[in-house]
């Protein structure tokens, strides 16, 4: 065999499916662990400058937001750890689904773990649905916030409504109570807040955070494809290899 045809042959047993999600599952969670992080600091100070001035009022939400800060990095490090793992097997599984290595040889005990890595595969693809899906939400209210500024912004002179009864209640999205001071801020005060570097970084970052969750979504659903049709083609050869030796 020449060295063409051999690096051919090398080739063909690359897992580029699982090459693909790992690329894109790191990208993703990396996008969405980092930006979140940054983000969910600068929401407590927008909400210590604008919304809560009394400490007590947003201290369950900050211990809350502390949490998911170490939670984020438990889910970076684990992501990384399952994204390798889930390589090396599309490895293992590819080699021996192209008969690299001479004779099919692949165990009981192979078969069970590409099974389990199958199944928590979709269970972790379930799970990032709703975290994709709870990640759009500081998207939605940082939305509202800005558009309401906008609205602010564009409003003309000769305009009966004055600038200050346009205002923004954040205790309305249950994150501080009722009895919070102010709870709100309007017009001029509102503006400012939007032009602050907090607002604006805390905003596009929550946007990042929320597409790198969908980044890793879209690589999930590519693992599963991949592990189970690794899975479903080695149980079909190891069949027929018992087929084969009666």
């Amino acid at each position: 065999m020449g060295c063409f045809e051999c690096c051919i042959k090398c080739l063909g047993g690359v897992p580029y499916a699982s090459l693909v999600a790992t690329i894109l599952c790191f990208s993703g969670v990396a996008l969405f662990c980092g930006c979140g992080h940054v983000a969910l600091a600068g929401t407590i100070s927008i909400l210590e400058q604008s919304f809560s001035t009394n400490v007590t009022d947003h201290a369950l939400l900050s211990e809350v937001i502390k949490l998911m800060q170490y939670v984020i990095y438990g889910i970076a490090s684990f992501f990384f750890l399952y994204g390798i793992i889930l390589l090396a097997e599309g490895f293992y599984t590819t080699s021996a689904v192209k008969e690299l290595h001479g004779e099919f040889k692949t165990t009981i005990c192979g078969r069970c773990i590409s099974g389990m890595f199958v199944f928590l595969t979709y269970v972790l693809g379930v799970a990032w649905l709703g975290v994709f899906g709870f990640s759009a939400v500081p998207v939605f209210m940082f939305y509202n916030i800005w558009s309401t500024c906008e609205v602010i912004r564009s409003l003309p002179g000769n305009m009966t409504t004055s600038a200050d009864q346009i205002c923004v209640d954040i205790r309305q999205y249950g994150i501080i109570p009722w009895n919070a001071v102010p709870g709100k801020a309007c017009g001029s005060a509102l503006a400012d807040m939007c032009n602050t570097p907090e607002f604006y970084l805390s905003y596009h970052l929550f946007i990042v955070a929320c597409a790198g969750a969908g980044a890793t979504v879209i690589a999930l659903l590519i693992y599963m494809m991949a592990t189970t049709y690794n899975y479903a083609v080695l149980k079909f050869k190891s069949r027929e290899d018992c087929c084969t030796k009666f």
